[in-house]
């Protein structure tokens, strides 16, 4: 080539940049990264993955790590604490115990929150990690993190990644579904940048469900209308983007928008039929809670997902809870009540799904996965009025854990220090927690890559390790 590329030089790079970028995951993708056909991974993993996000942080001290140390140094100073490290640094109180009772539960002896009656019953079907950190105190840039492996903006979501690296087992459902709250309490903050295929082909794109009314939003054809005159229409439209795409080089990016339509097209009999959980018989709709008017939302979430992991769906993200302060996990004010109530409307659902997901023989392929974006300090917030009593963001130190395909349960890995203030042992970044559930579902995160602007990408940037303690 000359010291001074020509256009079609230029262009002819392009070419090979595009061939890289189908190259990228270990020659995972050979049609090039573009479609969603099923495909094996790296090594043997599970097929699918169910991701129950609890919104907002919830307190780690008052739920799942337990310490007796809380109940010692109750209403005490904390010294040498950093004001800085929640979001209100004025309203910070003294050490503050836990409102609630915690037992010890199955052959493991896990301590668990009495906040989960029936979750505590699957714990020897858990791993849990104790010593998980991230680096924002702040919801909008915490939630990218934990849910794009950044802070900011523009990069893929973990389920965009599985699905680029694995695709979807069913044809006419997405292959990456997203479920928010049901209960008018909004969406989590990022919006749909939290389920973005950023930079990856839009096909990867989540595709946020609703379980209640249409499923999405037109989906369904307008009156009227025959099967035959609506397959010449999605004719029509493809034919005219592949014109349009001949014009402007914009191949993927219409490709995707075109198998969008026609994925659409076989969603109007699929969909309506996944998602029919009134279907269910009446054992599985006391067991979730469906009829239950404190948890039948979140219940029907979690019936929801199993019936999609069941048809093939590659990877489902639930979230428990709404937008910030008090509409989620966000314990700001009274963390008694206010955490007993959101766990009454998660506990029974996902004890549930656990249970009902082994009874199907669906547990030893699915890996479950379950966080927030970080956790609580373990002083009190106190407001000026001194009777609204909560716990501040900690980015320091939070639990998550898992179950299902590849997980040692029963596990616990990692601890936070005597209070639960900061990761003291174990210490599980969110780069190793992707890693962790990238592996679970056979995907190597140094491997599966992006070429992008120039530049590799992958879900872990340049760090992240498994988290092999917890794996069997």
């Amino acid at each position: 080539m000359s010291p001074d590329p020509t256009r079609r030089e230029l262009i002819k790079l392009g070419g090979y940049g595009a061939l890289a970028a189908g190259l990228g995951p270990a020659a995972l993708r050979p049609d090039g990264g573009q479609t969603m056909a099923s495909r094996p991974g790296h090594f043997g993993g599970a097929d699918r993955v169910i991701w129950i996000f609890m919104n907002g942080g919830p307190s780690q001290v008052d739920t799942f790590d337990y310490k007796p140390a809380l109940e010692r140094y109750d209403g005490k100073t904390y010294e040498g604490f950093d004001k800085l490290t929640g979001f209100f640094p004025a309203e910070v109180g003294p050490l503050m115990k836990s409102p609630f009772k915690f037992t010890q539960h199955g052959e493991s002896g896990t301590w668990m929150s009495e906040l989960f009656p029936h979750l505590s019953q699957r714990v020897d079907d858990m791993a849990f990690m104790y010593g998980c950190h991230a680096e924002s105190n702040n919801h909008s840039p915490a939630l990218l993190h934990m849910n794009t492996g950044m802070p900011r903006a523009g990069f893929p979501s973990v389920g965009s990644w599985v699905l680029f690296g694995r695709g979807s087992e069913n044809d006419s459902l997405p292959g990456f579904v997203v479920m928010t709250d049901t209960k008018g309490r909004g969406l989590p903050k990022g919006y749909a940048q939290n389920w973005s295929a950023g930079f990856l082909p839009g096909v990867f794109q989540g595709t946020a469900l609703a379980t209640q009314g249409d499923p999405i939003a037109n989906l369904l054809k307008p009156g009227g209308m025959s099967d035959a005159e609506q397959q010449r229409q999605l004719d029509l439209i493809r034919r005219l983007n592949e014109r349009h795409g001949d014009e402007v080089r914009l191949g993927s990016e219409l490709e995707a928008r075109t198998a969008s339509f026609e994925l659409a097209r076989r969603m109007q009999t699929a969909a309506p039929e996944a998602l029919d959980v009134d279907s269910e018989p009446k054992h599985i709709r006391e067991l979730y809670g469906l009829d239950d008017p404190r948890c039948k939302e979140f219940a029907r979430q979690c019936v929801t997902a199993r019936r999609l992991v069941e048809r093939g769906v590659r990877f489902v993200h639930l979230y428990s809870g709404g937008e910030e302060n008090q509409k989620s996990w966000d314990g700001h004010l009274n963390i008694e009540s206010h955490h007993r109530g959101f766990a009454g409307e998660f506990d029974k659902p996902v004890a549930a799904l656990l249970q009902d997901l082994k009874q199907r023989g669906l547990f030893d392929n699915t890996a479950v996965v379950c966080c927030g974006e970080f956790g609580r300090l373990p002083v009190a917030q106190k407001k000026p009025d001194g009777d609204s009593i909560g716990r501040d963001h900690n980015p320091d130190v939070f639990t998550a854990w898992m179950a299902g395909a590849g997980v040692k349960g029963g596990t616990h890995h990692g601890s936070s220090d005597e209070v639960g203030h900061k990761a003291a042992e174990g210490k599980v970044h969110v780069n190793d927690l992707h890693a962790t559930m990238l592996h679970l579902v056979g995907l190597d995160h140094e491997r599966l890559t992006y070429r992008y602007s120039g530049r590799d990408f992958r879900l872990t940037d340049v760090a992240g390790k498994v988290v092999r303690e917890v794996l069997s």
